[in-house]
């Protein structure tokens, strides 16, 4: 059903003009929570240091957590203490937490996890995004910049910046959910606030920066051992991706010159919890990192050869120029005295 939807939502076919009515519906209930949070009747909050969301307006992932771990690590390279809230999708329990590398990946979630690996940020995780912010300040107070994984819908948290992220599906067909992929009217979305638009596919659709993605040239072991890619060419492989887009990490292995034997397709947040692997003893397998984090967790199974191959992720440079631009007058203190001190692991809603 899922994959249905998501080719009927490309076109304007007979599902989605089936579905359009109870888009209609959806529209009126976007707008209505809007003008709640707008006039006061739904409270929002506002905290002492910006905060930056990072989210979509299309449903599905499409590519906001590199785009994250990418800004966080921009952030720090200018001295900034950055930290990192996040809802956690599809983890187990629902406390506010801090995550660390002794976090288990159902506590936290993956995507928690893999930020916190890459960027060795402070990240937080809640049911409630506010409540998360409080519990990031309190342990963290010297944070300069709050970063939200996701959350462009969560209007509780007024933001400073907006950013949302397309691939090449663009907006779709151009409905909402279900008759279409959006969350929020397109553009409409874009003239209520939202600051930037990064395009992280090779065809943007429409107005907005640009990025470049491809795989990185090793694998990685669980031990973290590196193999080369190239070393990998000419052996039958098996790939899997519980990702947003899997065939986009399948496609890129082969770009690189790679053989799969046999490709495994998984729902966005797969568990693993099947153990489905042990048929590829013996064999090669790839995953992304993002699996990895879940993957390099559990039990090394005899005779698998189980690799995690990074995806190297660069918006251009334009775009990190424009975060700058617009979070300069928001710091208490300037960039350059902020790049003094010693590192520390909104908008109004209108």
């Amino acid at each position: 059903m899922k994959q249905l939807l998501q080719r009927a939502w490309l076109t304007r076919g007979w599902l989605a003009c089936l579905l359009w009515p109870v888009a209609q519906v959806h529209g009126l209930a976007v707008r209505l929570r809007r003008a709640l949070y707008r006039g006061g009747v739904l409270r929002s909050e506002r905290f002492s240091v910006p905060v930056i969301v990072v989210g979509n307006v299309v449903a599905g992932g499409a590519g906001k957590t590199p785009l994250v771990m990418a800004l966080v690590k921009h952030l720090q390279a200018q001295g900034l203490p950055v930290g990192v809230i996040s809802r956690g999708y599809g983890r187990h329990g629902h406390k506010s937490l801090e995550v660390t590398p002794e976090t288990s990946i159902q506590e936290s979630g993956d995507e928690p996890a893999l930020i916190k690996r890459a960027t060795s940020a402070p990240v937080f995780v809640a049911p409630r995004r506010t409540d998360a912010v409080r519990a990031l300040l309190a342990a963290y107070p010297a944070t300069a910049v709050v970063v939200c994984d996701d959350g462009l819908q969560h209007y509780a948290l007024q933001r400073d910046i907006e950013i949302a992220v397309f691939d090449d599906r663009g907006a779709g067909n151009g409905w909402l959910l279900p008759a279409g992929p959006l969350r929020e009217p397109w553009p409409e979305r874009k003239r209520l606030g939202l600051d930037l638009v990064l395009h992280t596919g090779q065809k943007p659709a429409f107005e907005g920066f640009t990025s470049r993605r491809q795989l990185a040239d090793h694998a990685l072991a669980a031990d973290g051992r590196q193999v080369a890619l190239s070393a990998l060419r000419g052996r039958p492989l098996v790939a899997l991706a519980g990702i947003a887009t899997p065939e986009a990490f399948f496609a890129m292995l082969r770009a690189r010159g790679l053989t799969l034997g046999k490709t495994i397709a998984l729902p966005d947040h797969h568990d693993f919890a099947d153990g489905g692997l042990s048929a590829y003893a013996g064999q090669t397998v790839l995953c992304t990192e993002k699996d990895a984090i879940k993957l390099f967790a559990m039990p090394a199974l005899p005779g698998l050869e189980l690799l995690a191959v990074p995806l190297a992720f660069s918006p251009e440079p334009a775009f990190f120029a424009a975060v700058d631009a617009r979070l300069a007058p928001l710091l208490a203190r300037p960039l350059s005295q902020l790049s003094q001190l010693p590192s520390v692991h909104g908008h109004q809603i209108t």
